[in-house]
């Protein structure tokens, strides 16, 4: 069997996270999300992988490379030169399955890893043309709803489906299995009324006019993030930190306190009066404290500062520094920012109510009572800044000292409170 993954989207909903990163390359304690997918597929017996690749490849291309030094694993790439469906990304993948079985995926998926090798079992002991992974989800009106008879094969699949429809929850999870009779199906689909070539199509028509079979598979025991979101990110990292294995490769100094599994990676320093709760991933070449306070589910990558500030169930990317009395609380923060002396970050309403957050133009409810700010890459904050819950600070830009963040804040920009005319929104450059 081999694998197919389709990663070739902008992820532009995670903006300002993906805007100079593809989806697959984001960090999660460590290793990009593509890497533990691909780890994962490779404990599922599976070493030969197809890598649909578009927005940003290269970067892709430069970090797994062949696959085989580093992985183990084989990788070709083919590029996406036109978006017009996923049902037209798999058809990329047609030599390279051959007559073989196929494993598809969506590249945004984070899965346990056990799921591959459950999904693999089924689909041969079921005999079918198709496997389609499935997920009880509350909200069904906003995925696609697979409908399925009375002995588990897909009948019907519907996309986003009013709640009076009443077609049930079980929605398409994005891993799929195939035997080569799909790309006949691919080939007979038509555009869609959003002018696309849709998967979901293709396996209708596999079902309805080539007359074959598949089987849905219920993943609801196991974790599954389809990362679509920002705050899905901190999800997905508190996932993987369940796991981690505690380690201590860089240099501790004395009277530092260290509970529960805590990673601290090569040429990292944590110095004297620093305080670490685990599960805590923090890469290398960091310096944390003196006197820090990091507490569960961060991580910070590497080449990092964390000062005499605390942080608290956040994600933390490459060459930022969080130096001076700053609180940062279940945030993301890209790389190359630098946060001035007392920027404090904002997690929780005084109403305790959900956060919302602006998703192209649209307010999004995250469902968290927690969650703080979003920092795009090489940003820069002043020296007493505040950011209130779910604000976007987009990348590149600039928010002067004292000023209080009470909206998004665009690229580019230079934002800052003035004492006479309110706040002031200038083009950085």
């Amino acid at each position: 069997m081999k694998a197919v993954i389709l990663a070739a989207g902008e992820g532009k909903r995670l903006r300002p996270i993906t805007s100079t990163r593809p989806k697959p390359l984001i960090p999660i304690a460590g290793k990009p999300l593509l890497e533990h997918t691909l780890l994962g597929l490779k404990a599922a017996g599976i070493d030969e992988v197809l890598l649909i690749v578009g927005y940003k490849e290269q970067l892709i291309k430069d970090y797994f490379g062949n696959g085989i030094d580093k992985f183990n694993i084989k990788i070709e790439y083919i590029t996406q030169e036109k978006y017009l469906g996923t049902a037209h990304a798999a058809s990329y993948a047609k030599d390279f399955v051959k007559d073989d079985t196929i494993l598809m995926m969506y590249g945004d998926i984070l899965v346990d890893p056990i799921v591959f090798k459950e999904v693999v079992e089924k689909f041969h002991d079921s005999k079918t043309e198709g496997l389609i992974s499935l997920i009880e989800v509350n909200n069904p009106q906003e995925f696609g709803i697979i409908t399925l008879n009375s002995n588990g094969y897909v009948e019907k699949i519907t996309e986003k489906p009013s709640p009076e429809l009443n077609l049930g929850n079980l929605a398409n999870a994005g891993i799929f299995i195939f035997d080569s009779l799909i790309f006949k199906a691919i080939e007979m689909t038509e555009k869609s009324i959003r002018d696309e070539y849709e998967f979901t199509d293709s396996m209708e028509l596999l079902i309805n006019q080539l007359n074959g079979k598949i089987i849905g598979y219920t993943i609801n025991e196991y974790f599954w993030s389809d990362i679509g979101l920002p705050w899905q990110l901190l999800d997905a990292n508190n996932f993987i930190l369940k796991s981690l294995e505690g380690k201590i490769l860089g240099n501790v100094e004395a009277n530092v306190h260290i509970f529960g599994n805590v990673y601290v990676g090569k040429d990292t320093i944590v110095r004297s009066g620093s305080y670490i709760q685990g599960p805590c991933y923090i890469g290398d070449n960091n310096i944390i404290g003196p006197n820090a306070f990091i507490r569960p589910n961060t991580s910070i990558e590497n080449n990092c500062h964390i000062g005499i500030s605390e942080v608290k169930s956040s994600i933390i990317y490459s060459d930022s520094n969080v130096p001076h009395f700053n609180y940062i609380g279940d945030s993301i923060i890209c790389e190359n920012v630098n946060l001035g002396a007392g920027t404090i970050v904002a997690n929780l309403r005084l109403d305790d109510g959900n956060i919302k957050v602006k998703i192209k133009g649209k307010l999004v409810d995250s469902q968290r009572r927690k969650l703080g700010t979003i920092i795009g890459p090489n940003v820069k904050t002043g020296i007493n800044v505040s950011i209130m819950t779910g604000k976007i600070i987009n990348e590149n830009s600039r928010i002067g000292a004292h000023t209080m963040v009470l909206e998004d804040v665009p690229p580019n920009t230079l934002y800052y409170q003035d004492p006479n005319k309110g706040i002031i929104k200038k083009i950085y450059y």
